[in-house]
């Protein structure tokens, strides 16, 4: 198989760095489509557009509907063409993000990712993850290329909620745990090929850095300050993780997780908090993984606030038939499961939830937490 790596063309990280929007974009587009919701905007408008405006570029400025769905996309896009806009900018969460993406690439403009937390590594990504009205996932969609620009203020970052930033460790986590289980089977990435070991390293270089770091850098985000901890766990949560995901693979941490919006109680799950028991049920599903490693993983998890019961994510009491449905689609065609190298089944997939809950619990316990 023909090894295949893809990134974003430029990534900026520093305290700060907002200031200097207006010199990042000059050099992509002249007259940028900025969405972003009114909370974001209320948080970092002010100094975004002062930059915008004094690097003299005409902004476009649109408030995002609140969920990257096919109709929000086309709206955006046709601001975008009746605008005369050249380049797209996401400002703030995920689903921002992902919408500014998929509108660039309808529209056949750059694309800017500007995060405005580090809950999940969509930022450099060439995804974006599909919902409908109701908030379900319909699953993901590949625009072929990666951003022109991701644009990271770590102490924009380390004053959003400390839950956000927890949330991104989860989605990050999950990266190398997949990666390696996916690796085994020589699976075929998200990029297109199979993975690169520079994929490989980058993946498993976030997951050290979450291990040895998560812990500090939770604490000084809980203060809002910036410290190297937390600098790193933002790279780990964003540049590393995504890097990794899209070009080495993705196996049942996320399979699960994108199935368990489809449940009314996980509503306002975010989305690393859902990977976060998905991983848990991976190791549970997975015979190649240590006991230690196992343990080690959860009780991370535990440390940092990531779920690991099915009481974390809001199922506590919930029935073997209705994991079924998750089962099910987990062990379906075309399914993120088949990049392990041993069959998955529907039970498999429900018996290792039920396991995961289970190990959660007693470690949870061990630790004081239960």
């Amino acid at each position: 198989m023909i090894a295949v790596m893809i990134a974003p063309r430029r990534y900026v990280q520093g305290r700060g760095v907002l200031a200097d929007a207006g010199t990042y974009l000059k050099a992509i587009g002249h007259k940028p489509l900025v969405l972003w919701d009114a909370g974001v905007k209320g948080i970092v408008g002010e100094r975004v557009l002062a930059s915008l405006t004094a690097a003299g570029l005409e902004v476009v400025d649109v408030a995002f509907g609140g969920d990257s769905t096919h109709a929000e996309v086309d709206r955006v896009a046709a601001i975008a063409r009746e605008s005369g806009a050249d380049v797209a900018v996401g400002v703030g969460g995920g689903k921002t993000l992902d919408t500014a993406k998929a509108a660039a690439a309808a529209t056949g403009i750059a694309m800017v990712t500007v995060p405005t937390i580090a809950s999940n590594d969509s930022p450099t990504s060439s995804y974006t993850v599909w919902y409908d009205e109701q908030g379900n996932c319909l699953g993901f969609e590949s625009w072929g290329r990666n951003p022109d620009l991701v644009l990271v203020d770590s102490e924009v970052i380390a004053n959003a909620p400390v839950r956000s930033f927890v949330a991104g460790m989860g989605d990050a986590l999950a990266t190398w745990v997949e990666a390696e289980a996916a690796y085994k089977t020589r699976a075929g990435n998200l990029a297109g090929g199979g993975s690169t070991q520079a994929a490989l390293t980058l993946a498993r270089l976030g997951y050290d850095i979450l291990l040895e770091h998560g812990l500090n850098a939770k604490r000084a985000v809980e203060k809002k300050v910036v410290t190297p901890a937390v600098e790193r766990c933002i790279e780990a949560n964003v540049l590393l993780s995504g890097l990794g995901f899209e070009s080495s693979g993705v196996c049942t941490a996320h399979m699960i997780a994108n199935c368990l919006p489809s449940f009314p109680e996980c509503h306002g799950l975010m989305h690393g908090e859902e990977v976060g028991f998905g991983i848990i049920s991976q190791l549970c599903l997975d015979e190649d993984v240590s006991v230690a490693e196992m343990n080690r993983i959860v009780d991370f998890e535990i440390a940092v606030g990531l779920p690991v019961t099915f009481a974390d994510i809001r199922l506590a009491g919930v029935s073997r038939d209705r994991l079924k449905v998750i089962g099910d689609i987990c062990a379906g065609a075309g399914s993120l499961c088949d990049n392990h190298p041993f069959a998955v089944s529907s039970d498999s997939i429900v018996d290792a939830m039920i396991a995961a809950d289970a190990l959660g619990t007693e470690r949870k316990k061990l630790a004081g937490k239960e």
